[in-house]
């Protein structure tokens, strides 16, 4: 008789934690992905203000849940956003590479960088708007 309540008690237990666990995982399944206030389209103006670097591009650009993604080819771009509209990236390409820092707002933003292109040490600023 022990051994019969002992494992109804068993069985009770474990009915209930897969229960649990199937709520927990229809709860993670029905989630939908972060957003940040500065997801969407923006188009960004990088200027060289010190150095023998490229004087300016425009780069259209995505931020999808807080990433900074880039799509086009002979650029790698990674970056970030913090809630805070902070943002850092790092774009390289062949032996150039730049490290860039600033802020967004929900509409705009701004910011520094500096980098190299071979030999030449570089820097400037970067301005960001919504497309």
């Amino acid at each position: 008789m022990r051994l019969f309540m002992i494992s109804q008690l068993m069985i009770s237990h474990l009915v209930r934690a897969s229960a649990l666990a199937v709520v927990c995982v229809a709860a993670l399944a029905t989630e939908s992905p972060a957003r940040t206030p500065y997801d969407g389209a923006w188009s960004v103006l990088i200027v060289t203000t010190k150095g023998d670097c490229d004087r300016a591009y425009r780069y259209g650009i995505t931020i999808a849940n807080g990433d900074v993604v880039y799509d086009g080819g002979v650029v790698s771009l990674y970056g970030r956003v913090g809630g805070n509209g902070a943002v850092r990236v790092i774009v390289t390409s062949g032996n150039a590479r730049a490290n860039a820092t600033g802020r967004l707002n929900r509409r705009v933003g701004s910011g520094g960088w500096y980098g190299s292109s071979g030999q030449s040490l570089c820097s400037g600023y970067w301005q960001a708007s919504r497309t």
